[in-house]
Protein backbone atom coordinates (compact mmCIF):
# COMPACT_ATOMS: atom_id res chain seq x y z
CA UNK A 1 0.00 0.00 0.00
CA UNK A 2 2.84 2.57 0.91
CA UNK A 3 4.12 1.78 -2.36
CA UNK A 4 1.31 3.10 -4.35
CA UNK A 5 0.54 5.47 -2.53
CA UNK A 6 4.40 6.59 -3.33
CA UNK A 7 4.00 5.30 -7.15
CA UNK A 8 0.76 8.02 -7.11
CA UNK A 9 2.47 11.09 -5.27
CA UNK A 10 5.34 10.89 -7.99
CA UNK A 11 3.38 11.07 -10.93
CA UNK A 12 1.24 14.05 -9.41
CA UNK A 13 4.54 16.06 -9.04
CA UNK A 14 4.82 18.58 -11.22
CA UNK A 15 8.05 19.02 -13.08
CA UNK A 16 10.22 21.68 -12.87
CA UNK A 17 12.46 22.55 -16.07
CA UNK A 18 15.80 23.54 -16.07
CA UNK A 19 15.72 27.07 -16.57
CA UNK A 20 18.96 29.58 -17.96
CA UNK A 21 19.62 30.38 -14.41
CA UNK A 22 19.67 27.17 -13.40
CA UNK A 23 22.42 25.92 -15.96
CA UNK A 24 26.24 24.78 -14.81
CA UNK A 25 28.56 27.41 -15.74
CA UNK A 26 30.39 24.27 -17.65
CA UNK A 27 27.32 24.25 -20.24
CA UNK A 28 27.14 28.25 -20.53
CA UNK A 29 31.08 28.04 -21.28
CA UNK A 30 30.03 25.26 -23.89
CA UNK A 31 27.03 27.55 -25.37
CA UNK A 32 29.22 30.45 -25.31
CA UNK A 33 32.04 29.34 -27.42
CA UNK A 34 30.17 27.15 -29.64
CA UNK A 35 28.55 31.10 -30.90
CA UNK A 36 32.27 32.32 -30.74
CA UNK A 37 32.81 29.55 -33.58
CA UNK A 38 29.84 29.82 -35.34
CA UNK A 39 30.12 33.60 -35.40
CA UNK A 40 33.89 33.63 -36.29
CA UNK A 41 33.16 30.87 -39.01
CA UNK A 42 30.32 32.92 -40.53
CA UNK A 43 32.60 35.97 -40.22
CA UNK A 44 35.35 34.72 -42.48
CA UNK A 45 36.05 35.14 -46.13
CA UNK A 46 38.06 32.62 -47.86
CA UNK A 47 40.01 33.24 -51.03
CA UNK A 48 38.60 31.99 -54.38
CA UNK A 49 39.78 32.04 -57.71
CA UNK A 50 37.66 34.95 -58.73
CA UNK A 51 39.30 37.25 -56.02
CA UNK A 52 43.27 36.90 -57.45
CA UNK A 53 44.94 39.49 -59.97
CA UNK A 54 47.48 37.72 -60.91
CA UNK A 55 48.99 36.39 -57.66
CA UNK A 56 47.33 38.84 -55.21
CA UNK A 57 44.49 38.06 -53.67
CA UNK A 58 41.70 40.94 -53.67
CA UNK A 59 39.26 40.93 -50.98
CA UNK A 60 36.15 43.35 -50.61
CA UNK A 61 36.85 45.18 -47.47
CA UNK A 62 33.82 45.28 -44.68
CA UNK A 63 34.28 45.95 -41.15
CA UNK A 64 33.76 42.86 -38.64
CA UNK A 65 34.95 40.58 -41.84
CA UNK A 66 37.73 37.96 -40.90
CA UNK A 67 40.40 37.27 -43.93
CA UNK A 68 42.29 34.25 -44.21
CA UNK A 69 45.55 34.53 -45.90
CA UNK A 70 47.62 30.95 -46.46
CA UNK A 71 51.30 31.14 -46.02
CA UNK A 72 54.43 28.69 -45.78
CA UNK A 73 57.44 28.21 -44.76
CA UNK A 74 60.36 30.06 -46.08
CA UNK A 75 58.13 32.04 -47.94
CA UNK A 76 57.18 35.90 -47.01
CA UNK A 77 53.30 36.63 -47.58
CA UNK A 78 52.68 40.49 -48.50
CA UNK A 79 49.61 41.99 -46.59
CA UNK A 80 49.27 45.63 -48.82
CA UNK A 81 47.28 48.28 -47.23
CA UNK A 82 45.40 50.90 -49.14
CA UNK A 83 48.19 53.74 -50.90
CA UNK A 84 47.76 56.82 -48.34
CA UNK A 85 47.09 54.35 -45.38
CA UNK A 86 49.00 55.19 -42.08
CA UNK A 87 50.07 52.16 -40.17
CA UNK A 88 49.05 52.17 -36.32
CA UNK A 89 50.05 49.03 -34.96
CA UNK A 90 50.16 45.23 -35.52
CA UNK A 91 49.44 42.53 -33.28
CA UNK A 92 49.47 38.66 -33.44
CA UNK A 93 48.26 36.03 -31.43
CA UNK A 94 51.48 34.09 -31.80
CA UNK A 95 54.69 36.07 -32.05
CA UNK A 96 57.61 33.21 -31.42
CA UNK A 97 56.71 31.12 -34.69
CA UNK A 98 55.73 33.64 -36.77
CA UNK A 99 58.01 36.86 -38.47
CA UNK A 100 55.49 39.83 -38.53
CA UNK A 101 57.15 43.10 -40.27
CA UNK A 102 55.92 45.73 -42.38
CA UNK A 103 57.55 48.23 -44.80
CA UNK A 104 56.24 50.61 -47.40
CA UNK A 105 56.40 51.36 -51.52
CA UNK A 106 56.02 54.51 -52.80
CA UNK A 107 56.58 58.23 -51.94
CA UNK A 108 54.02 60.86 -50.94
CA UNK A 109 50.01 60.60 -51.44
CA UNK A 110 50.74 57.18 -53.38
CA UNK A 111 52.48 55.91 -50.19
CA UNK A 112 51.67 52.05 -49.19
CA UNK A 113 52.32 49.99 -46.27
CA UNK A 114 53.34 46.40 -46.38
CA UNK A 115 53.45 43.98 -43.89
CA UNK A 116 55.12 41.05 -44.19
CA UNK A 117 54.59 37.29 -42.46
CA UNK A 118 56.60 34.01 -42.89
CA UNK A 119 55.48 31.28 -40.56
CA UNK A 120 58.56 29.27 -39.13
CA UNK A 121 56.95 25.60 -40.02
CA UNK A 122 53.28 24.06 -41.46
CA UNK A 123 50.68 23.10 -39.40
CA UNK A 124 50.42 26.75 -37.17
CA UNK A 125 47.82 29.18 -37.31
CA UNK A 126 47.46 32.41 -35.54
CA UNK A 127 45.34 35.85 -35.88
CA UNK A 128 46.65 38.98 -36.87
CA UNK A 129 44.87 42.56 -36.66
CA UNK A 130 46.67 45.63 -38.24
CA UNK A 131 44.87 49.35 -37.35
CA UNK A 132 45.78 51.87 -39.32
CA UNK A 133 44.61 55.51 -39.11
CA UNK A 134 41.63 54.42 -41.71
CA UNK A 135 39.91 51.26 -40.26
CA UNK A 136 41.01 47.55 -38.42
CA UNK A 137 41.91 44.80 -40.08
CA UNK A 138 41.54 40.79 -38.99
CA UNK A 139 43.46 38.56 -40.79
CA UNK A 140 43.39 34.62 -40.16
CA UNK A 141 46.86 32.95 -41.09
CA UNK A 142 47.07 29.85 -41.54
CA UNK A 143 50.43 27.84 -42.40
CA UNK A 144 50.60 24.63 -45.04
CA UNK A 145 53.49 22.79 -46.65
CA UNK A 146 51.93 23.81 -49.83
CA UNK A 147 51.90 26.84 -52.16
CA UNK A 148 52.23 30.18 -50.10
CA UNK A 149 49.81 33.60 -51.34
CA UNK A 150 51.89 35.41 -52.44
CA UNK A 151 50.18 39.04 -51.45
CA UNK A 152 46.99 40.00 -50.10
CA UNK A 153 45.25 43.17 -50.43
CA UNK A 154 41.67 45.21 -50.10
CA UNK A 155 39.43 46.79 -52.80
CA UNK A 156 36.90 49.60 -50.87
CA UNK A 157 33.67 49.68 -52.23
CA UNK A 158 32.41 52.49 -49.26
CA UNK A 159 35.31 54.97 -50.60
CA UNK A 160 34.74 53.86 -54.65
CA UNK A 161 31.27 55.01 -53.71
CA UNK A 162 31.67 58.12 -51.88
CA UNK A 163 34.19 59.22 -54.92
CA UNK A 164 31.28 58.94 -57.16
CA UNK A 165 29.18 60.89 -55.24
CA UNK A 166 31.66 63.89 -54.53
CA UNK A 167 31.98 63.51 -58.51
CA UNK A 168 28.02 63.48 -58.90
CA UNK A 169 28.21 66.84 -56.65
CA UNK A 170 31.35 68.61 -57.91
CA UNK A 171 29.71 67.97 -61.82
CA UNK A 172 25.86 69.04 -60.24
CA UNK A 173 27.54 72.35 -58.62
CA UNK A 174 29.79 73.11 -61.83
CA UNK A 175 26.19 72.25 -64.20
CA UNK A 176 24.58 76.05 -65.20
CA UNK A 177 21.37 76.53 -63.25
CA UNK A 178 19.84 76.30 -66.35
CA UNK A 179 19.98 75.63 -69.87
CA UNK A 180 18.79 77.54 -73.03
CA UNK A 181 18.03 81.10 -71.11
CA UNK A 182 17.53 83.68 -73.90
CA UNK A 183 18.97 86.97 -72.15
CA UNK A 184 16.70 89.22 -74.17
CA UNK A 185 13.57 87.39 -72.40
CA UNK A 186 15.10 87.63 -68.95
CA UNK A 187 13.26 89.90 -66.24
CA UNK A 188 15.04 91.42 -62.86
CA UNK A 189 11.64 93.16 -61.74
CA UNK A 190 11.70 91.69 -58.86
CA UNK A 191 11.74 93.64 -55.27
CA UNK A 192 12.88 92.02 -52.27
CA UNK A 193 11.90 93.43 -48.76
CA UNK A 194 11.06 92.28 -45.22
CA UNK A 195 13.72 91.30 -42.84
CA UNK A 196 17.47 90.71 -43.59
CA UNK A 197 18.42 87.37 -42.27
CA UNK A 198 22.21 85.72 -43.50
CA UNK A 199 20.36 84.17 -46.31
CA UNK A 200 18.35 87.25 -47.70
CA UNK A 201 18.24 86.66 -51.52
CA UNK A 202 20.92 89.29 -53.10
CA UNK A 203 17.94 88.91 -56.47
CA UNK A 204 15.31 87.42 -58.12
CA UNK A 205 14.47 87.17 -62.05
CA UNK A 206 12.39 84.82 -64.80
CA UNK A 207 12.41 83.95 -68.14
CA UNK A 208 9.39 84.22 -68.96
CA UNK A 209 8.73 80.57 -67.95
CA UNK A 210 10.96 80.14 -64.88
CA UNK A 211 11.62 82.17 -61.57
CA UNK A 212 15.06 82.39 -60.41
CA UNK A 213 15.97 83.08 -56.62
CA UNK A 214 19.53 83.86 -56.20
CA UNK A 215 21.01 83.59 -52.33
CA UNK A 216 24.29 85.01 -51.21
CA UNK A 217 26.91 81.73 -50.60
CA UNK A 218 26.31 81.82 -46.81
CA UNK A 219 22.82 79.85 -47.63
CA UNK A 220 25.21 76.71 -47.55
CA UNK A 221 25.35 77.27 -43.56
CA UNK A 222 22.25 76.28 -41.67
CA UNK A 223 18.75 75.90 -42.74
CA UNK A 224 17.83 76.59 -45.76
CA UNK A 225 14.27 79.42 -45.64
CA UNK A 226 11.19 77.49 -47.48
CA UNK A 227 9.07 79.09 -49.93
CA UNK A 228 5.52 80.42 -49.91
CA UNK A 229 3.33 81.80 -52.47
CA UNK A 230 1.02 84.78 -51.74
CA UNK A 231 -2.32 84.93 -53.30
CA UNK A 232 -3.97 88.70 -53.25
CA UNK A 233 -5.80 87.24 -50.13
CA UNK A 234 -2.78 87.14 -47.96
CA UNK A 235 -2.62 83.31 -47.74
CA UNK A 236 0.19 81.43 -48.18
CA UNK A 237 0.82 77.94 -49.98
CA UNK A 238 4.01 75.84 -50.57
CA UNK A 239 5.41 76.07 -53.84
CA UNK A 240 7.49 73.39 -55.80
CA UNK A 241 11.25 74.71 -56.31
CA UNK A 242 14.57 73.04 -56.52
CA UNK A 243 18.07 74.28 -55.37
CA UNK A 244 20.53 74.05 -57.76
CA UNK A 245 23.88 75.43 -56.26
CA UNK A 246 22.73 78.50 -54.29
CA UNK A 247 19.83 79.39 -56.93
CA UNK A 248 15.88 78.61 -56.20
CA UNK A 249 14.58 77.11 -59.20
CA UNK A 250 10.46 77.78 -59.54
CA UNK A 251 9.13 76.04 -62.40
CA UNK A 252 6.56 79.04 -62.93
CA UNK A 253 5.83 82.86 -62.44
CA UNK A 254 4.42 84.20 -59.89
CA UNK A 255 3.07 88.09 -58.29
CA UNK A 256 4.27 87.97 -54.51
CA UNK A 257 6.57 85.49 -52.49
CA UNK A 258 8.08 84.62 -49.00
CA UNK A 259 10.33 82.95 -47.65
CA UNK A 260 10.09 82.21 -44.05
CA UNK A 261 12.43 80.66 -41.40
CA UNK A 262 11.79 79.76 -37.73
CA UNK A 263 8.66 79.23 -35.13
CA UNK A 264 9.17 81.45 -32.40
CA UNK A 265 10.76 84.71 -33.82
CA UNK A 266 10.05 84.19 -37.42
CA UNK A 267 12.22 85.85 -39.95
CA UNK A 268 10.31 86.88 -43.53
CA UNK A 269 11.49 87.72 -46.58
CA UNK A 270 8.92 88.79 -49.33
CA UNK A 271 9.66 88.96 -53.23
CA UNK A 272 7.63 90.71 -55.14
CA UNK A 273 7.13 91.30 -58.81
CA UNK A 274 7.03 94.98 -59.83
CA UNK A 275 6.60 94.19 -63.67
CA UNK A 276 9.82 96.31 -64.51
CA UNK A 277 12.35 94.33 -66.90
CA UNK A 278 15.82 95.51 -66.04
CA UNK A 279 18.21 95.99 -68.94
Amino acid sequence: MNRQLVLAALAAATIVPITASAQTPEVRSQRGVAAVRAANSGATLEPGRPDFVNATAVYPYSEGTIYRAYTAPERVTDIALQPGENLVAVASGDTVRWVIGDTSSGTGAEKRIHVLVKPFSAGLSTNLVITTDRRTYHVALASTPGPAMAALSWSYPQDELLAVRRAQEAAAAAAPVAAGLEIERLSFGYEISGDRPHWRPLRAFDDGRQTFIEFPLSIAVGEAPPLFLVDERGEAQLVNYRLRGRYYVVDRLFDTAELRLGTKRQQVVRISRTGRRAR
